[in-house]
């Protein structure tokens, strides 16, 4: 566990504490430590993710140096690193890359960069170490939303994405050691199950009475440039990888042809933007939460963070009032702010429905994160209190809406075509969903895309009322899997 204090410039930094501090700060510490598993948390089998799970077997001995030295000492500031990014590093980050994603604004594709890749990795290693290089504009698409909206994304030109990469394998070897247990977006051994379990377990077997979900307004787009640098630079001195770093930032956007300058945010899409914006919000809201958790707190607190979207738990309503206020200030002086259509306070938990049905309220509102509704439930083995969890409607109808049309188009192949298509899309769907206490959403979900289907093959001919369920069933069990519950429950996950 890090101890926080507050710099000349407002931010926060971390020190290091000697192991009779770490002890007696474990003692004290509230239960939100074993939920998130902090990096500090000594004999947890799970306490340290190994630099190799997303770092090249090649460098890894290399970069564990690198790894080591900022486990060692939280203040160190890396003035050579440049220097681990060789050609046999950037092959490895070519090849870490999807074979089929869309090309950026140089028009060259994976497959075709591959002809004779070791020569354009040479030139490009060339122009790195010798500041020659040069980071093109992202290519800007718009990709629908679940809500209608439409959301930017940008895509990299292909040896943008090799150089980030290979930045990104760099410096998470620094920023894994500082990063805090509850921050789960877009890092080595952490996903999103990891943090809806975190979540889970924080409500039933802790004091959460109270739960703030939160959402920054246009996070990427809002990222300041200038405190980004200033976050960095506590950690990085080496000039030549903060000109980088810069590059990236300061390229801009193509859209239709017509570049823009970006002065503010990082590409949605891009390979860096997920670790800058770690970076970002550890130093605006982790350090931040943990720091006003020791002083401030009446009750138990709980972080749960993945990227720009969180969630909070309190025992408190006075505390989540308080921190709610308090956290609009912080995040307004970082140029960001909460999104209050999204942002709500909800009294949420084991006492919540008695408490509301004494008031004479209705059963407490539920909270979506990560895909999924969470809603206050009960066992069905004993009664007691449970979170329960379904996929969110509007998430599925927007699927199921998608799958529909598709099947609809794909209606003149081959059956055993379509069946391949759509068991992958279901079975892609359920290795997500498939958690204890879904099962319902997951056959409806099974259910309705089956009958699209069906009225696809019913819409090829004349003949189609022929396709009835007797004939087709025999399909569905070859092409379309069973519903299983993949997914563990999330104490055995945690092994809290």
């Amino acid at each position: 566990m890090h101890a926080t204090g507050k710099s000349d410039t407002g931010i926060v930094s971390m020190k290091r504490m000697n192991k009779s501090v770490q002890a007696r700060q474990r003692r004290d510490q509230p239960p939100a430590e074993s939920v998130e598993k902090r990096p500090v948390a000594e004999g947890n089998p799970e306490q340290a993710t190994a630099y190799g799970t997303q770092c090249p077997k090649g460098a890894s001995s290399v970069l564990g140096r690198v790894r080591e030295a900022a486990r060692k000492d939280a203040r160190q500031r890396f003035t050579s690193l440049l220097h681990h990014i060789d050609v046999d590093l950037l092959w490895q980050a070519y090849g870490a890359l999807k074979r089929d994603a869309a090309a950026g604004v140089d028009d060259v594709t994976w497959r075709e960069y591959g002809e004779g890749p070791r020569e354009h990795l040479h030139e490009l290693h060339d122009r790195i170490q010798g500041g020659r290089y040069r980071a093109k504009p992202s290519k800007r698409e718009w990709i629908p939303k679940p809500d209608g909206r439409q959301r930017p994304i940008g895509i990299a030109a292909l040896e943008d994405k090799i150089v980030q990469k290979c930045l990104v394998w760099v410096l998470e070897q620094i920023y894994e050691e500082d990063f805090m247990g509850f921050s789960y977006g877009f890092r080595p051994g952490k996903s999103q199950h990891h943090a809806l379990d975190a979540l889970y377990v924080a409500i039933t077997q802790r004091k959460v009475s109270w739960v703030l979900d939160a959402d920054i307004r246009g996070f990427f787009d809002a990222l300041d440039h200038g405190w980004l640098m200033k976050f960095v630079e506590h950690r990085v001195a080496d000039p030549r990888v903060l000109r980088l770093i810069r590059k990236f930032l300061r390229a801009g956007v193509s859209e239709d042809g017509q570049w823009s300058k970006t002065e503010v945010g990082t590409p949605q899409g891009a390979v860096i933007s997920p670790l800058l914006a770690n970076i970002y919000l550890h130093y605006v809201l982790d350090l931040w939460v943990c720091w006003w958790r020791r002083h401030h707190a009446l009750g138990e607190v709980y972080v749960i963070r993945y990227c720009d979207d969180f969630v909070l738990g309190f025992q408190y309503r006075s505390d989540a009032k308080r921190l709610k206020s308090e956290l609009e200030q912080r995040l307004a002086k970082f140029s960001l702010e909460l999104h209050q259509d999204k942002t709500r306070l909800i009294e949420f938990g084991r006492f919540a429905a008695a408490n509301r049905d004494k008031r004479g309220e209705r059963k407490p509102e539920t909270f979506d994160f990560l895909g999924f509704t969470h809603y206050c439930a009960k066992r069905r083995s004993d009664g007691g209190f449970t979170v329960g969890r379904k996929t969110i409607a509007k998430r599925m109808r927007a699927k199921l809406k998608e799958v529909h049309q598709t099947l609809m188009r794909k209606r003149s192949l081959p059956i055993s075509l379509q069946g391949k298509w759509l068991g992958s899309v279901i079975r892609g769907h359920f290795n997500y969903y498939a958690v204890p206490g879904n099962a319902p959403a997951l056959n409806a979900f099974r259910t309705l895309a089956v009958r699209s289907w069906r009225k696809a093959l019913r819409r090829r001919s004349q003949k189609g009322r022929t396709m009835t369920w007797s004939r087709f069933g025999p399909w569905i069990a070859k092409w379309i899997p069973p519903v299983r519950i993949l997914h563990p429950y999330p104490s055995q996950r945690l092994r809290v």
